[in-house]
């Protein structure tokens, strides 16, 4: 088709639904129509994602997400009693996270504001999210403003997520269902989501670049320290090495200025030595800052994190990131990781146990994503579900549906409460792992599991109630993680808790000594899970960020004696038992020799 040809097409169907709009909506129905062959005339249903391609968008995105959750978060509550829903895309338009009102999830379903819901303008036409992803700028796309008529009724406000060295990297969008008020009063929305989206940005540069100097600035001093309007990092030799979009925009004087590998040196009357001058020990008033452009900011520079008391760099070096993250110095967390790490590409079978709350599918997840991080990631949650519909979950139904065995196919399989499978799904998930496999309920192929299996449980596969060949077959190597009372980096962990809980918050979270004390003194029963949900709690109860005393939770302050006293009568009679030997004890628990000695010490217990 000629290009007059194309226009006449463009302008006959806007003609078809008159209303005014901006001109970037009118440019993206042009890109519509002659890019990529749609037509205005014929409404499409919102397309989903199968659950596999989904699970692949997903897991390319996790650490973005996990980093954005709190922001998502926070931005859902503020627009909920409204009835707007929450969708974060990744960079191809896939809702890869996703906020909403579930007694409407089949009418957002059915609309495309659901999860797994695809956004680009090549399969839904102008929109919010495709408009965003295009222009890599904040839009509102109202009712008539979308290209498909099956989209008519929404109204859409996002905002893109840039990486650190100035990518789209996601984008951000409040969205509602039917709209009948103008364009016009979404424009609080879309500065909300706009806000949403920058803090989201610092809290991935607060993250990412915790070992380097990162330096907040503001054209207000009141903002600097609470809700900067940019920021960026800087190594040690004075190099910028990432940055929020706003900096990238404040700093580029000229078009197509590289800002990323230039020196501070370039953009600010400031070497890398000045910037201890810029902490929060000064007030926000005297932190003035020169730019290159006679313009003056206000800054706050943020100093490296200082690794913990065992090197994290040599933690690094000798495990794979994923598992790196997983402890902080404690020695027996490091074995078990190292083996982990070995095991992980082998298609040996993997036991995990460990108490609730000690991060056995967390671990189970950092082996798939040493394994193959896009190959998928199966949960099946062994005590969740009656005997029959455990079975059709697993093997599938006799309506052909698939079960999780044949999704996890080439992946990671990871039954978690292993030990609590019925026992006829034990007899048939045996059948599964011979090499003949099993016969589905209706099905004329047989099923063989093909995928990783990786099962937890709180009890090692001999004390487990499988029956004896399933146990052989799923217990190769077991994997034992320690109670958070037993671990010798309950500090370190403390940190990379507050810095996740803490990410989208506008002021930096700290926790006082003597706060930390007293969470240091405590029992865990819950473990991670339980520290986690309580410094959760401490952060929102803070006004400023900064947790002490005050701000821990009552069930936190009030001493859980009865299980502290349970486990120093159970180490005593460990201890009588093997005549005082401290190895032996060490061993039989899986333990070091050094935490006998501080689970000795904490519960009162002297050696006769």
């Amino acid at each position: 088709m000629a290009a007059a040809d194309h226009i006449r097409e463009i302008e006959a169907a806007l003609s078809e639904r008159p209303v005014q709009r901006d001109d970037f909506v009118v440019a993206s129905w042009r890109r519509c129509i002659e890019e990529h062959g749609l037509d205005p005339a014929r409404p499409s249903p919102a397309y989903i994602l199968p659950e596999r391609q989904l699970r692949q968008h997903q897991q390319k995105a996790e650490r973005l997400t996990s980093i954005a959750r709190s922001g998502v978060e926070e931005l859902f509550r503020q627009v909920a009693s409204q009835n707007y829903v929450v969708l974060l895309t990744d960079p191809h338009g896939v809702t890869v996270d996703y906020f909403g009102d579930a007694n409407f999830e089949d009418d957002l379903r059915k609309s495309g504001l659901f999860l797994g819901s695809s956004w680009s303008e090549a399969q839904s036409g102008t929109n919010g999210i495709g408009a965003c992803l295009a222009t890599g700028s904040a839009v509102t796309v109202h009712q008539e403003d979308h290209f498909d008529l099956h989209h008519v009724p929404l109204s859409c406000s996002a905002a893109p997520i840039y990486d650190l060295q100035g990518d789209l990297a996601a984008v951000l969008d409040v969205s509602l269902l039917r709209s009948p008020q103008p364009k016009a009063t979404q424009a609080l929305a879309l500065h909300m989501v706009k806000s949403a989206a920058r803090r989201i940005e610092l809290a991935n540069l607060m993250a990412e670049m915790r070992a380097h100097w990162v330096l907040h600035f503001s054209e207000r001093p009141e903002f600097v320290d609470v809700d900067p309007d940019g920021a960026l990092a800087v190594d040690g030799s004075g190099r910028i090495i990432g940055a929020t979009r706003q900096a990238l925009r404040m700093l580029s004087a000229s078009p197509g200025r590289s800002v990323i590998g230039q020196r501070l040196t370039a953009f600010f009357d400031l070497e890398i030595d000045d910037l201890p001058t810029f902490s929060r020990a000064r007030s926000t008033q005297d932190r003035c800052l020169f730019m290159k452009t006679g313009e003056v900011v206000y800054a706050h520079a943020i100093a490296p994190k200082p690794p913990s008391r065992q090197s994290m760099a040599g933690n690094s070096e000798t495990l794979p990131r994923a598992f790196a993250a997983l402890h902080f110095g404690d020695p027996v967390m490091e074995r078990v990781l190292a083996q982990a790490a070995r095991l992980a590409k082998s298609d040996l079978p993997l036991w995990i146990t460990g108490a609730s709350g000690t991060g056995k599918e967390r671990l189970a997840r950092a082996i798939h994503k040493e394994r193959d991080e896009y190959a998928p990631f199966v949960v099946v949650q062994c005590a969740d579900f009656p005997e029959r519909e455990l079975e059709e979950i697993l093997f599938g139904d006799r309506n052909g549906n698939e079960g999780l065995i044949a999704q996890a196919r080439d992946g990671v399989l990871f039954l978690d409460a292993v030990n609590e499978l019925p026992v006829a799904v034990q007899a048939r998930l045996a059948r599964a792992l011979t090499d003949d496999g099993i016969r589905p309920a209706g099905g004329k192929n047989p099923i063989a599991i093909k995928a990783k299996l990786v099962s937890a449980s709180s009890v090692p596969p001999a004390r487990s109630n499988l029956r004896t060949d399933l146990m052989f077959r799923l217990g190769g190597a077991c994997l034992d993680l320690p109670d958070l009372d037993d671990r010798a980096d309950f500090d370190g962990l403390v940190d990379r808790i507050l810095r996740l809980v803490g990410v989208a918050e506008p002021t930096a979270v700290s926790i006082t000594d003597a706060a930390r004390s007293n969470l240091r003194r405590r029992q865990w029963p819950g473990n991670i899970r339980e520290l986690k949900n309580t410094l959760r709690v401490s952060v929102a109860m803070s006004d400023d960020g900064r947790i002490d005393i005050e701000q821990l939770p009552n069930s936190v302050l009030t001493p859980l004696e009865t299980n502290a006293a349970r486990k120093a009568v159970d180490l005593e009679r460990s201890l009588t038992e093997c005549g005082w030997n401290i190895s032996r004890v060490a061993r039989l628990r899986g333990v070091d020799r050094s935490t006998i000695h501080r689970q000795m010490k904490r519960a009162g217990i002297r050696r006769p």
